[in-house]
């Protein structure tokens, strides 16, 4: 047997719920009811969120996770639910269940990532097509398979943000439970396999919205060649934070003109 494997039966529901989770903490955290926005970011650097925290930004008073805080960023089209820290596939995918619960309708997960085969100098974005599925948590979700991948829909609505100042490409990732075991055969299977960065959630929260019929969208922020050369991961302007929200407020954009 192997237990990350067998014994998952994906089309039973789960008797722990989200929405089960959330009611007791509202309850012992006298949270009130209500919704997040429509539009969630999940920043699992946390740079976002501490400037934000910094600036004097609101926190959602209705987000009730035992775990975590969120954050409200106003931008021109929208305001973003900011979520720091949720670092590696389990926490994000915990995370995403409970924003879907609260009121979420389209996921962003923005993570720093090592760049694999490279397409530029970093700090630059890729859409993420395809998760290499070497985590966990995607296979209580979703059948074993090589990959995880966008959605078509969800693909086609990302590629309008492509064109512009922002450096973004479209590529395959792999997804990691351990990034201290990133070994030189791993990196050349990755390179093997045309992966453009590796990261830590995108894998299972592209199973997770497959199942759960959900919109997310994945980027790899790469920021670094893993720690091989001197003056590794800089993220750019303002702590990467000023591409990151210029990011975030072209996908609100375009996610506002197509409601």
């Amino acid at each position: 047997m192997i237990p990350i494997l067998d014994h998952k039966h994906h089309d039973s529901p789960s008797i722990f719920s989200p929405d089960g989770l959330l009611r007791q903490a509202r309850r012992q955290k006298a949270v009130p009811l209500g919704k997040v926005p429509q539009i969630c970011l999940l920043d699992p650097d946390g740079d976002l969120c501490r400037h934000l925290r910094h600036s004097g930004a609101h926190l959602n008073r209705h987000w009730a996770c035992y775990h975590t805080e969120m954050v409200e960023l106003a931008v021109p089209a929208a305001t973003i639910g900011v979520v720091g820290c949720a670092v590696g596939a389990s926490f994000a995918v915990l995370v995403a269940e409970e924003m879907f619960a609260s009121g979420c309708r389209l996921l962003l997960s923005i993570t720093s990532a090592g760049q694999l085969l490279p397409t530029g100098t970093p700090p630059y974005f890729v859409l993420i097509d395809r998760a290499l599925r070497d985590e966990g948590t995607s296979y209580h979700y979703l059948p074993p398979t090589p990959y995880a991948r966008i959605s078509p829909a969800m693909l086609a609505f990302a590629q309008t943000v492509l064109t512009g100042e922002l450096r973004i490409v479209r590529g395959g990732a792999w997804t990691t439970d351990a990034p201290f075991r990133e070994t030189e055969e791993a990196i050349a299977f990755a390179h093997s396999e045309g992966l453009l960065a590796v990261e830590m959630e995108a894998a299972a929260l592209y199973a997770f919205a497959e199942a759960r019929d959900c919109s997310v969208i994945c980027f790899a922020h790469v920021t670094n060649q893993m720690g091989t050369i001197e003056n590794d991961f800089e993220k750019g302007e303002a702590n990467g934070n000023k591409a990151l929200v210029d990011l975030i407020a072209r996908v609100a954009q375009a996610w506002g003109k197509r409601q």
